[in-house]
């Protein structure tokens, strides 16, 4: 019974992911952002409880990419469809859905080509190559926090030029995603011990996220990434180093 425990916490992150995509089309897609880390939590809940229990197989394997596409490509991918479709300086189409929009959806595909070549790359065992697909989807999900954020606090105004710029958002999009195919070698935040000298960049990356997290709330969340992908090219993997 416990080798299926893993495999139905998955199943949580996927049911999530697919209740995030409901919102987002018939609701608000600031709600729907929260989906995103909800799904986050189960994705890190059910290797932990693989390893705990001492159980993996090939189809929770396989399970666990299907249903990180839906929950960090699809959602995600919507979400930037929706604020990209609202924008104020968004191109004029005449169709029923937003064409130009359409360019949000490189983010679910470049998801699902990020996750088919982590399960064949040999080299991602301790560390990753490109842009992990839960770091990416949590960046874009806070686009629309923080979109609300800038309404409510005047001193952050400014920052609608990231969230409501029909050209910006295309480009974070496209960016992003080409974050996920690429070779960039990045650190795995799991610690191998509590040692300070062995865990150096998950211990900085851990302190900056809470500083950031008190001082910005969800404008912290793409500083986080930014710095995560900054550290994990100053303290290169080891795994990837040629």
């Amino acid at each position: 019974m416990k080798k299926h425990i893993p495999n139905f916490i998955t199943t949580l992150n996927l049911f999530s992911g697919c209740t995030g995509i409901i919102i987002a089309l018939t609701y608000r897609i600031d709600y729907a952002a929260y989906f995103i880390a909800i799904s986050a939590f189960f994705d890190f809940l059910d290797g932990m409880a693989a390893r705990l229990l001492h159980v993996k197989s090939e189809i929770g394997k396989e399970l666990d990419s299907l249903a990180d596409v839906v929950s960090f490509g699809v959602l995600p991918g919507i979400i930037i469809y929706r604020l990209m479709a609202q924008s104020q300086n968004i191109p004029i189409s005449l169709a029923y859905i937003s064409i130009f929009s359409l360019i949000a959806l490189v983010i679910p595909v470049l998801s699902a080509v990020r996750l088919a070549k982590f399960n064949l790359d040999t080299r991602q065992t301790t560390s990753f190559i490109g842009l992990p697909v839960p770091a990416n989807a949590l960046f874009l999900g806070s686009l629309p926090l923080i979109q609300q954020q800038s309404f409510n606090t005047e001193w952050l105004a400014w920052l609608s030029f990231f969230t409501d710029n029909y050209y910006v958002l295309a480009i974070i999009a496209i960016g992003m995603s080409l974050l996920l195919v690429s070779e960039i070698p990045l650190i795995s935040l799991k610690f191998q011990n509590l040692k300070f000298a062995d865990n150096k960049p998950q211990f900085i990356l851990v302190a900056f996220a809470v500083i950031s997290f008190v001082l910005l709330a969800y404008t912290a969340i793409p500083v986080i990434i930014l710095a995560y992908i900054i550290v994990s090219l100053i303290y290169k993997p080891a795994a990837s180093q040629g």
